[in-house]
């Protein structure tokens, strides 16, 4: 994968990484995305859902999304990704900061327009948010695919960055009687809210009462 000034790590490259493996280990590890991208000068920054194939990240949405439309146009793009695992609380205000795990990612998309690949990218998203769903619910109709776009984006340059461990305060600030240290932080799932209109409401898959992804 290329590397130009566009993805160079400036901010504490120490915390940064350009290897293959650390990109798509955080970009496994979430779900959603933020893109950005420019319209008439106009910066815009949009959340969505994605999966990753390989190289590839799967973006999805109506027809008539500005985003989608813009993307496949073959707009470059920026993609980023944030997980958040703990607040660091330090001494001082200054030093107060995050634990945290994050891709950047920038390229171009291609509209898919073949059923079955469209078909398939749908499915490497939905497993990506909640694996297993995919094999129990009904596959998208012909009509149905036609309201939705389907893009893949092609992730030309990325860069991940990582911040762990407790606060750095200055070295006086450490006699300060100020409690310090991380709140650790995860995404966790509540309470199942069953669809009124299930037929059997006890009936839960293992994906969705054990589900944790990040």
């Amino acid at each position: 994968m290329m590397q130009t000034d566009r993805s160079v790590l400036r901010r504490l490259p120490k915390r940064g990484s350009h290897e293959l493996k650390d990109v798509y280990a955080i970009l496994d590890a979430a779900f959603l995305a933020h893109v950005g991208f420019n319209v008439n000068g106009q910066p815009f920054v949009i959340p969505t859902l994605y999966g990753r194939e390989g190289d590839r990240l799967y973006l999805h949405g109506s027809a008539a999304s500005r985003m989608l439309r813009e993307l496949e146009s073959g707009a470059a793009a920026c993609v980023t990704v944030t997980l958040v695992d703990g607040l660091v609380l330090a001494r001082s205000a200054f030093h107060h900061s995050m634990n945290y795990r994050s891709v950047v990612a920038f390229g171009t998309a291609r509209k898919l327009d073949d059923a079955a690949q469209k078909t398939h990218a749908l499915s490497v998203i939905s497993e990506n948010v909640i694996a297993g769903r995919w094999r129990d619910v009904r596959g998208p109709t012909e009509n149905e695919l036609k309201a939705t776009t389907v893009l893949e984006f092609a992730i030309e340059e990325a860069s991940a960055k990582v911040r762990t461990g407790p606060p750095l305060d200055e070295e006086e600030d450490y006699a300060l009687p100020v409690w310090a240290g991380v709140l650790a932080l995860r995404l966790e799932a509540r309470r199942l809210e069953p669809d009124p209109r299930l037929h059997d409401a006890t009936l839960v898959p293992d994906y969705v009462s054990r589900y944790k992804k990040f």
